[in-house]
């Protein structure tokens, strides 16, 4: 084989650099505040003032920065105030981590804390722990980082210094980020950023800072789009703040997304320009990302000989100056360069390599995105059996990574975004029962207090105290109630499950997406409805008696929620019909799902009391959107129309099983108008290609009556 395809291998903004974790350390403030003296002297405010600007100018210019830094400290006179060298060594190690002088940065972090230990300085010592935390992270160790994290967090848990706060946020969520867990990560990052507006220093920048680490979290959630927006919108504001380091982290990860969504040659622009402010500011860290990145794209064009190059040049700037991030990346580059070219045996140790690294920092976000890689390389290279097990080990992490946590999350924002219109509801509920009067209640008895208090000089403080207690009791039942009809205005009260209601309004949300958003990943992972309903239900209830049948729905309820993913949404429809919400479904799992949904409700026999109860169920499933057809012309309401008519396809063909609608034979335009108003035609006219899977077997005598 003379070449192989390599598919993207976009790793150099995952893992961070060990310049990109010092950056957070000085961005956005000082500990000025706490450690100088009620009033500053004249001296301090000239000394901090020559601190910005030779800050300011590193950002421009790291090397020349340095030297006059070190200038700057060299002369210090005996009486300069501790904030001031508190100061100069936190901008040093900055400025040392950015020249790629790794040692000499940790030399610096270590007389900080030395010189923060001495002055009993507890949020100096906190940061100096928050630094070396993030050199735990750089060597691949988050574990441990996160132990030392939640030490400092306990040491510092009553400080209100705003800048101690944002950087312990900031290095969570990176620590949470190299870790997979996306929805922490999230929240801490979002928690620095609002931070970053109470900094008494360098506020912009530490804005700017905040906003490139969301961007790229939103990259390694697989959500480019997210990605580019916020990029953008912290690129907007980079001029004021005049910091090339910082701008040129941005448009990394500008860069990034562009490519993740296919604009490849503006994001090789971006690349450029990257690289040239990482040699115009002296910033060898910058240099290697971008030159990794330019690599990606050279991988993704299938030019596999500038690949190499490119990557071999990333290569050799991270090994100079230590980063183990950038040495791993670029021989995973290396190695898809190799393959590309037909060097399958030397590209494989590459690659293996690079990848033990991530491996061994447990860093699920890199080694998922490799391995798909990796699976893709093995195929093409005709190794079947190692493909298999690399794709099998892929969707693993996938599935940590992408489908539980993120599905969370996901659901919580969507939560918290319906939570105010849930509110209006409850709202109008309360004034058509009991709380109207119980609220008169309340406002009559603090009306007896108001007037006690008047008149009562040394009995009031018992009869108020008393009072206010019933008018506590009346709030908690007042709040009980409300909480008593948030949970019915979505629930089903007999099963617990959603009901009609919640999965309406979720629908609505979903339609008030622009068609882009629900395009995005649609064509592969569509989400998909699938409509049941119990057999025979009635015979259940005519043989048994209502309290069976109660019961049987609530262990078929319970069923169906232990069957199905954490993200997916189990509802009662009505009666005896219930309906699975699986969004980002893969539709060859489907069948998968509906044969495991058919046999935990039908391979045992539901158990109330000493009755033995057989119970089956028909289903009907198809995905959303269908067979590509667009939501404007085929809404949700028009779908499961569409699976209730395969639900009574499959009563009609013996219960005790699923149909569902695979896919259009001929052009939407033909089978649409028949296919809403009767399946079995379009079966007949050879339109649409179905499913069917039988649950298991039954004893025939119990699914008669």
């Amino acid at each position: 084989m003379n070449s192989i395809d390599v598919e993207k291998n976009k790793f150099s903004k995952i893992g961070a650099t060990v310049a990109s974790i010092f950056l957070c350390f000085v961005f956005g403030g000082a500990v000025a505040h706490s450690v100088a003296s009620p009033v500053a002297t004249a001296d301090e405010k000239s000394d901090m003032a020559r601190l910005d600007e030779i800050q300011t100018l590193s950002d421009r210019d790291n090397t020349e920065g340095l030297r006059q830094l070190q200038e700057f400290k060299r002369t210090l006179p005996a009486g300069t105030s501790d904030a001031v060298r508190l100061e100069t060594l936190k901008v040093l190690v900055t400025l040392y981590a950015d020249a790629g002088k790794i040692k000499l940065a940790d030399a610096t972090i270590n007389e900080l804390l030395q010189f923060a230990e001495a002055h009993h300085n507890k949020d100096a010592i906190a940061l100096a722990h928050i630094s070396k935390s993030l050199e735990i992270l750089d060597e691949g160790k988050p574990e441990l980082a996160l132990a030392k994290l939640r030490e400092v967090q306990a040491a510092v848990k009553s400080s209100s210094d705003p800048e101690v706060n944002m950087r312990l946020n900031a290095a969570f969520g990176a620590t949470y980020k190299v870790s997979g867990k996306f929805e922490q990560a999230l929240r801490h990052y979002l928690e620095a950023l609002r931070l970053s507006d109470l900094q008494p220093r360098r506020k912009v920048q530490a804005r700017l800072y905040k906003l490139d680490a969301i961007a790229a979290l939103y990259w390694n959630m697989k959500d480019p789009e997210k990605a580019l927006a916020t990029s953008q919108e912290a690129i907007a504001l980079s001029p004021l703040a005049n910091a090339p380091k910082t701008l040129s982290s941005l448009i990394s990860t500008q860069g990034i997304a562009l490519s993740n969504l296919g604009r490849e040659d503006e994001a090789l622009d971006a690349y450029k320009k990257v690289l040239k402010i990482g040699i115009d500011a002296n910033m060898p860290g910058t240099e290697a990302t971008a030159l990794s990145n330019i690599s990606d794209h050279y991988l993704i064009a299938r030019d596999y000989r500038n690949a190499e190059k490119f990557a071999r040049q990333a290569l050799a700037k991270s090994v100079a100056i230590d980063d183990k991030t950038g040495i791993a990346t670029a021989k995973i580059n290396i190695g898809f360069a190799l393959v590309g070219m037909g060097k399958i045996k030397d590209g494989v140790d590459y690659v293996k390599e690079g990848t033990k690294f991530y491996q061994d920092s447990d860093s699920k976000v890199n080694v998922e995105s490799i391995t798909g890689e990796l699976a893709t390389m093995y195929e093409k290279a005709g190794l079947y059996k190692e493909a298999l097990a690399t794709l099998r080990q892929q969707q693993k992490l996938n599935d940590e990574l992408f489908r539980s946590d993120r599905s969370r999350a996901v659901a919580s924002l969507q939560e918290q975004f319906n939570a105010d219109q849930r509110q209006k509801q409850i709202e109008l509920l309360a004034k058509e029962n009991d709380l109207k009067d119980a609220d008169i209640k309340n406002r009559r008895l603090q009306q007896i207090v108001t007037l006690l208090a008047a008149v009562v000089t040394v009995m009031a403080g018992v009869f108020i105290f008393l009072l206010y207690r019933r008018v506590r009791k009346v709030n908690e039942q007042l709040q009980q109630a409300n909480t008593q009809l948030a949970f019915h205005a979505v629930r089903d009260p007999l099963t617990g499950l959603y009901n009609r209601r919640s999965f309406v309004e979720l629908m609505k949300a979903r339609q008030a997406q622009t068609e882009a958003e629900r395009r995005e990943g649609s064509a592969d992972n569509p989400d998909c409805l699938i409509l049941m309903d119990i057999d025979l239900f009635k015979h259940i209830n005519d043989t048994w008696g209502h309290a069976v049948g109660d019961s049987v729905l609530s262990e078929v309820a319970h069923r169906l929620k232990k069957a199905v993913r954490d993200s997916d949404m189990v509802l009662r429809w009505g009666g005896e019909e219930f309906l699975i919400y699986s969004p980002k479904s893969n539709p060859v799992q489907i069948t998968g799902l509906v044969d495991r949904v058919l046999r935990t409700i039908g391979e045992q026999p539901v158990e109330v009391g000493d009755l033995r109860v057989p119970v089956t169920m028909t289903a009907g499933f198809i995905s959303l959107p269908f067979s590509g057809v667009s939501e404007t012309l085929c809404d949700w309401e028009k779908t499961l129309q569409i699976a209730d008519m395969a639900l009574y396809l499959g009563k009609a063909h013996g219960r005790n099983r699923a149909y569902g609608l695979a896919r259009l034979l001929v052009p939407s335009e033909q089978a649409m108008p028949i296919l809403e108003r009767d399946l079995s035609a379009a079966m007949s006219g050879g339109m649409v290609e179905m499913i069917e899977v039988i649950g298991p077997e039954q004893n025939k005598d119990h699914l008669t009556g």
